[in-house]
């Protein structure tokens, strides 16, 4: 070891053997030593270079020396001697040499290489290395070969030096702009000159080098002056290439990279005109019926590149008279290419469709500017065109697998959701145009549907459901406002539910007529008598009972937001309905082994459904508990049978259990879901419901006895209390004290984390009615937190740590939830010991908790505490309290170093901190501040000004104190 590189006497090719990927691992890792060992050593790279011009390495051996090679450029050239710089010089130019003596390298090597060739460039050009392009133009009569090196160089040059997409630093960009103003200045027109010379040696006998040259003529394009490239020569030859098969592809990328040059308005709009009255002649835009849809993709993205540069120039044009002269013309040439667009945008190709699609949206965008009364016959006609276009281009094609859709299926689903959006647009363009197109092809489809191809049928309603949002609502309601929209909305809904076409036998069709009758619900006010039929078609072989379990899953969905619409006009359906959905209420699994027909997620909404079903009818309250009753006995029947198997499940049997388990916990998201049905207007007691729903409680409390706990089963019964706090009122109050003693039993860091909440909710909604029952479960609440918080975690367990920061979240906002319910003395009222507890646990929290949420909050509960306790006769306790503790908490925790001071969330806790001490000033006056300035705050350390400061800041309103103690602590911290 020398200057800390290692010397190398010659290269080992065969130690590099295991970077082939057929060595096994030792011989891989012993690949990779060598490999770092050439970068590291002083002389490293030469042995690669001699290797790489000795023309006898094997692929993998090559590969490994250029990017020896590259380490050194990248981080020892720019400073190396002149003759290590000569050195590598050399080797490039050899290289291609090597390359054109019949040698030839595979692309990923030639890529490689002509990489190492721009690295060498960007350092030397144009002060070390000034003939670096004339240079690689020598090279070029060597063959076809060494074109093949020097398109590939020139193609890496613009990776490094102006491709837009790659980001580079402000000295990059600032060495970028040196090297290509010298190329300007220098060698562009050579360049130029090499580039042509080449289209013109090589179009025929070979074509990949042909169109490499395109590539690089369509990069260089966008920083040279156009008119090396805009000329008769160039242009000649990329019209004749337009009707090579093996060119025209890249040409038409090509053309489009000219067409895309920046350039000022006026110049590009006569270069686009230049360039397709050229093109328009030479018959590229009228391609054979056939002809191969890649080239007419590329075809497409010329034309679309051509409108969307014409509509930027436009509207980059102001109100001046020769401004507006220019705009007319700009229009003009946007008109003119509308109908090749439509022409393209109309392909059956949906690839080459799409190609087009930004001009099409840019242009009915540019439209929707323009006054409706500007608007030329000749572009209402272009509007007109694209509608029924993109009508017969939302169409599905009849290969669509709807019963195994695979890649081509999302492609085409993508391809429709951008079809859609300019649907949507020419809608909001022409709103009459929409309707009246819609209505003729709904209209005309729906009265012969059952002779009509399913493409065509599933279309018809799909237009009509998407009239909602081509064509907006007024306050969500399509049937009001506009008259003539709501009229030719009323009658093609009425066609629609009337013709029957609910009964097409194809599930797309099927599917679009629910979601279009769910979407247009408030139809059904205006006209309840389309109702029944509507109905029949949810609940039949057509909905709910479809063979196609997609078709039932979206229609239970559907079905439930039908009847919460229409609940209103249900009343003599009710109990038909409810007989008919209850073989799809079986609370999983089914007894008999048959496969239920819904999954218990779709079965969640006809549970809900049934419930609104039941409480919006009217009858009454008896009849409604009886109804009601009959939905849920199946549900507490089976949960009763299978808690009993859970019971007397094998301990081994975890497999057992968990299934049990997750179907006990559906049947209580079951019973939790009805409960969805009641409102304010419509409570559990006005509709005589209550009872059946406590009953179904105290059979699911039970879960929570017996011996075999898990996660689901505890679930299920928090979720079902939560959903009673909010239903039964005072009527669960019996309750609670059972549930929360079976629910503290047994926990883990999750299990009480989702108690929480529920016991928050509780004292939410009960306030004072639970004090007496809070006092009693407080400290078993609190200790039970603590004993699963003391739990060892390791310190490798990123989530455990992240659940144990939530839970101690979690305590201190249900302490936070006591404090701000106004029954705090539940926390007064605890023994001296356990309440001396709780308050260091706060001001612990306050202090030592990174988490600046968590600090907040226990600020927050000191303030309240504060507010509370702080005043009158037994206050002298607590006051010595806040003195001895609250006091130098708001100090201690914003001097943490994990309070930082440029974090939101740990400002809103310094806010909390400053109101709290704040309180504390108002709530004991001159007391207070006599404390601070006489006793507490000269332990700081702190000068009497400071002290002095600090007092009187106390003094002021909270909002400027808030700011004041921003400040103190930013500068007690710097």
């Amino acid at each position: 070891m020398q200057d800390s590189f290692i010397y190398l006497v010659m290269m080992d090719e065969s130690a590099l053997v295991g970077l082939s990927g057929a060595g096994d691992p030792t011989a891989q890792k012993k690949a990779l030593d060598y490999f770092e060992q050439l970068k590291a050593s002083a002389d490293g790279w030469q042995l690669c270079a001699d290797a790489l011009t000795s023309g006898a390495c094997s692929d993998h051996v090559k590969f490994v020396c250029l990017q020896v090679v590259e380490n050194f450029i990248k981080t020892g050239y720019d400073q190396a001697p002149p003759l290590h710089q000569q050195k590598v010089k050399e080797m490039l130019i050899r290289y291609i040499q090597l390359q054109a003596c019949g040698m030839l390298d595979k692309t990923f090597l030639r890529n490689k290489a002509a990489q190492l060739f721009s690295l060498v460039f960007v350092f030397d050009f144009p002060h070390r290395w000034s003939s670096f392009l004339p240079d690689l133009m020598q090279t070029l009569g060597l063959g076809v070969q060494a074109v093949d090196m020097y398109l590939r160089v020139l193609l890496a040059i613009d990776s490094d030096v102006v491709d837009r997409d790659i980001a580079h630093t402000a000295r990059e960009v600032e060495r970028n702009t040196v090297i290509k103003d010298a190329m300007r200045e220098r060698c562009i027109q050579s360049l130029v000159d090499s580039l042509y010379q080449i289209l013109t040696t090589y179009e025929e006998s070979h074509p990949e080098q042909t169109c490499m040259c395109l590539d690089a003529i369509g990069r260089y394009i966008s920083w040279i002056d156009v008119s090396l490239i805009v000329n008769d020569q160039f242009v000649t030859a990329l019209v004749r290439y337009m009707s090579m098969p093996m060119l025209r592809e890249s040409a038409a990328d090509c053309l489009r990279d000219v067409v895309s040059k920046g350039m000022d308005v006026v110049s590009k709009t006569k270069l686009v005109n230049s360039f397709m009255a050229v093109l328009q002649q030479a018959g590229v835009f009228s391609p054979a019926e056939d002809e191969d849809s890649d080239y007419l993709v590329k075809l497409a993205a010329f034309v679309n590149t051509v409108g969307c540069q014409l509509i930027l120039g436009y509207n980059k044009l102001g109100k001046s008279r020769r401004e507006a002269a220019d705009a007319v013309v700009a229009l003009q040439a946007v008109d003119n290419y509308v109908p090749l667009m439509l022409h393209f945008l109309g392909n059956e190709d949906d690839d080459v469709s799409g190609g087009v699609s930004d001009y099409a949206s840019e242009y009915v965008g540019l439209l929707k500017s323009v006054p409706a009364e500007r608007l030329t016959a000749g572009q209402r006609q272009h509007v007109e065109t694209m509608l029924y276009t993109v009508i017969r281009k939302l169409k599905y094609d009849d290969s669509y697998n709807f019963e195994s859709e695979g890649e081509e299926e999302l492609m085409f689903q993508e391809y429709r959701r951008q079809m859609k959006v300019l649907f949507d647009n020419v809608g909001l363009l022409n709103r009459e145009l929409m309707l009246v197109t819609v209505h003729r092809v709904a209209t005309a489809a729906l009265q012969r549907w059952r002779g009509t191809p399913y493409e065509d049928v599933e279309l018809a309603i799909f237009l009509i459901y998407n009239i909602a949002e081509a064509i907006p609502a007024i306050q969500g309601n399509h049937f009001v406002g506009d008259n003539n929209k709501a009229a030719a909305l009323r009658e093609m809904m009425r066609t629609l539910v009337k013709s029957g076409v609910s009964g097409y036998d194809h599930s797309a069709v099927q599917l679009q007529f629910f979601e279009t009758v769910v979407r247009y619900d408030k139809y059904f006010s205006s006209e309840p008598e389309q109702i029944p039929d509507t109905l029949v078609a949810f609940l039949d072989g057509r909905g709910l009972h479809h063979s196609n379990c997609r078709v039932r899953s979206r229609a239970s969905y559907l079905f439930s937001r039908f009847i919460k619409s229409v609940k209103s006009h249900l009343q003599p359906f009710v109990e038909d309905i409810l007989k008919q959905i209850e073989d799809l209420l079986v609370v999983p699994p089914a007894d008999n082994g048959i496969e239920l027909l819904l999954s218990p997620e779709d079965q969640l909404f006809l549970y809900e459904a049934a419930s609104m079903l039941i409480v919006s009818s009217s009858f009454e309250p008896q009849k409604k508990q009886l109804f009601m009753k009959s939905l849920l006995a199946p549900v507490v029947n089976k949960f009763a049978a299978l808690l009993a198997r859970l019971a007397v499940a094998e301990q081994s049997d975890r497999q057992r259990q968990q299934q049990l388990a997750d179907c006990l916990n559906h049947a209580m998201a079951f019973a939790s879901r009805t409960s969805k049905a009641f409102s304010n207007q419509q409570t559990m007691q006005q509709c005589g419901c209550v009872d059946a729903f406590t009953e179904t409680l105290q059979v699911f409390l039970q879960a929570l006895s017996v011996p075999v706990q898990l996660p689901q089963v505890q679930s299920g019964v928090r979720q079902y209390l939560h959903r009673m706090v909010v239903c039964l009122g005072d009527d669960i109050l019996p309750y609670v004290p059972a549930a929360i003693e079976s629910l503290l039993n047994n926990c883990d860091v999750r299990s009480v984390q989702d108690f929480i909440p529920l016991i928050n909710q509780i004292i939410a909604k009960f306030k004072k009615s639970i004090v007496p029952l809070l006092k009693q479960v407080l400290m078993p609440i609190v200790n039970t937190i603590f004993a699963v918080l003391n739990e060892p975690v390791d310190e490798s367990d990123l989530a455990g740590r992240q659940e144990r920061e939530t839970l101690q979240r979690s305590y201190f906002l249900f302490l936070s939830a006591i404090v701000n319910n106004g029954i705090a003395e539940v926390i007064a009222e605890q023994g001296a010991v356990d309440l001396q507890q709780l308050l260091a646990t706060v001001i612990q929290g306050a202090v030592d908790l990174p988490d600046p949420i968590a600090k907040k909050t226990c600020f927050n509960i000191l303030r309240k505490l504060i507010e509370l306790w702080a005043t009158g006769a037994d206050a002298r306790g607590f006051v010595d309290f806040a003195y001895k503790s609250v006091v130098p908490a708001c100090f201690m925790a914003p001097m943490k170093t994990t309070f930082d001071l440029q974090d939101a969330q740990t400002v809103a806790a310094l806010n909390e901190c400053a109101l709290c001490i704040k309180t504390l000033a108002d709530k004991r006056g001159e007391e207070c501040l006599h404390y601070l300035q006489n006793s507490y705050l000269p332990t700081l350390q702190l000068a009497p000004e400071v002290i002095q400061e600090y007092c009187q800041a106390l003094k002021s309103d909270p909002k400027v104190f808030k700011n004041y103690i921003k400040i103190f602590f930013q500068r007690a911290k710097s």
